[in-house]
């Protein structure tokens, strides 16, 4: 009776300041949100609730989007029908989750994800509610089925600039956490106790940087200061979750502030322990690599041009490669056998903390085999490189090392002038290293033809860098 006594005494304590049982509401003259902008079909979705009886808002990132003029990704809503409930209103939609339970209505392409509100976590008769949800003994949750009411919902989301609900019909927001007030001033805030709360979702941490870059706003001081410590906690997590966000965190356009967040909060370490490590060990080099290879990302998301995971992993990763290979070499292994040795064991090893999947690690290996290969040209062997699939992929990524300082020999333009020659002058460029192999002088060559094209970057143009 105590213990339970003393439980209700404290649990009120935990859920934080900020959330409030009566929320601020803010008409459609106090908001710049134009139903116009909402996809229509998350409007039905929610007036078709709402008409079965069911109290049903649009919620979280979408809301916040439309308050910073951003177009949303999506449309959530969040409704008091439990998933069952949703799903027999919709022919059109699946119940879909473990952890989380979720609907999902179909419209052609157009997916509205809809989630029935939950509340925090009843800590008294864990048999009772263990059909429910469950954590583990640090905290985290692995199951979170604890329907609630609208307030409950409010108070167990992660951000208060996520705990905004927006009603299509009245056009009103209803904001449970003072969201609004942080979205004015740029602050990523937790709701409630911010180590609790990473404890309970250690992935929280992660989307508190995906915030923060994608908004540019700063994590408020309070939610900041407990990441140093509790970043560790993310090796709890399954490797599967783990490479779906780091997706998230480096394939939306903002991936070099990203990746000084999870530097600056010690996160980095976490998910890519062997490239931390590099990144103590040769800072300058690593991080120029590191940081040109997602400016390029960026750079081709804004262009709406393809980027590939493979690329950016094998870029995130080898730095810390070099080394090993050479460890292999001095033992005696020839140069592209430990290559290929080293590459296995450096992505064997991360993918225990990040699942990648072959369909990513095949790629990834074949653009750093390809680093040993593209020095080797005498003979056919440059024009059977050049046929190769990921000569490309191979060839830019040779650029990008050449970026970060690394001396090749010129083995770069080298490249780039071979591409864009004649036959006969290909056939030249061969003779010549095989002279310069030998120690002779190479001879001077009529070039065939009308004046050839300069190479891109002889005169200061920028190389390609596009990746197929």
């Amino acid at each position: 009776m105590l213990k339970k006594l003393f439980k209700s005494l404290r649990s009120p304590l935990r859920r934080g300041k900020h959330p409030h049982s009566t929320p601020e509401v803010l008409s459609s003259s106090q908001h710049p949100i134009n139903r116009g902008e909402i996809s229509r079909y998350a409007t039905s979705v929610v007036e078709r609730l709402q008409h079965a009886g069911y109290q049903a808002y649009l919620v979280g990132g979408c809301v916040r989007d439309l308050l910073l003029d951003i177009d949303p990704k999506d449309f959530d809503v969040a409704t008091s029908a439990t998933p069952e409930q949703v799903r027999a209103e919709f022919r059109n939609a699946r119940v879909i989750g473990r952890r989380f339970k979720l609907v999902h209505v179909h419209f052609g392409r157009e997916i509205i994800e809809v989630a029935t509100f939950r509340a925090n976590h009843p800590e008294g008769d864990e048999e009772e509610n263990s059909n429910l949800s469950s954590r583990n003994e640090s905290g985290r949750i692995l199951r979170d089925n604890v329907y609630g009411s609208l307030e409950d919902d409010a108070q167990r989301r992660d951000f208060t600039i996520n705990a905004l609900y927006y009603d299509p019909a009245t056009e009103r927001i209803l904001d449970y956490a003072n969201g609004v007030h942080d979205i004015r001033n740029h602050l990523i805030r937790l709701i409630g106790d911010p180590t609790q709360r990473y404890q309970e979702d250690p992935v929280r941490m992660l989307r508190a940087v995906r915030f923060a870059a994608k908004l540019d706003f700063d994590i408020e001081k309070h939610s900041a200061v407990p990441i140093y410590k509790l970043a560790p906690m993310l090796r709890e997590i399954p490797s599967a979750r783990l490479f779906e966000e780091v997706l998230k965190l480096f394939l939306a356009g903002y991936a070099e502030f990203t990746y000084e967040l999870l530097v600056d909060y010690g996160l980095f370490g976490e998910l890519f322990p062997a490239s931390a490590a590099a990144l103590k060990a040769d800072p300058d080099y690593t991080d120029a690599l590191i940081r040109n290879a997602l400016i390029s990302t960026d750079l081709r998301i804004q262009q709406k041009k393809t980027v590939t995971p493979a690329f950016l992993f094998a870029a995130l990763l080898w730095p810390a490669l070099p080394a090993r290979v050479i460890k292999l070499q001095d033992r005696g292994m020839p140069a592209i056998p430990a290559m290929q040795e080293a590459a296995h064991e450096l992505i064997s090893e991360q993918c225990l903390r990040i699942a990648i999947p072959k369909r990513f690690t095949m790629p990834i290996r074949e653009i750093w085999d390809m680093q040993e290969r593209l020095p080797r040209r005498s003979g056919k062997r440059s024009d059977l490189l050049l046929e190769n699939p990921r000569f490309r992929a191979g060839y830019d990524f040779l650029l990008l090392r050449e970026s970060a300082g690394e001396q090749t020999g010129g083995l770069g333009d080298w490249w780039t002038a071979y591409q864009d020659a004649s036959d006969s002058d290909r056939r030249g460029m061969i003779r010549d290293l095989s002279q310069e192999a030998s120690g002779d002088a190479p001879r001077k060559r009529r070039r065939s033809g009308s004046k050839r094209k300069r190479a891109p970057g002889a005169d200061g143009a920028p190389k390609p860098t596009a990746r197929e």
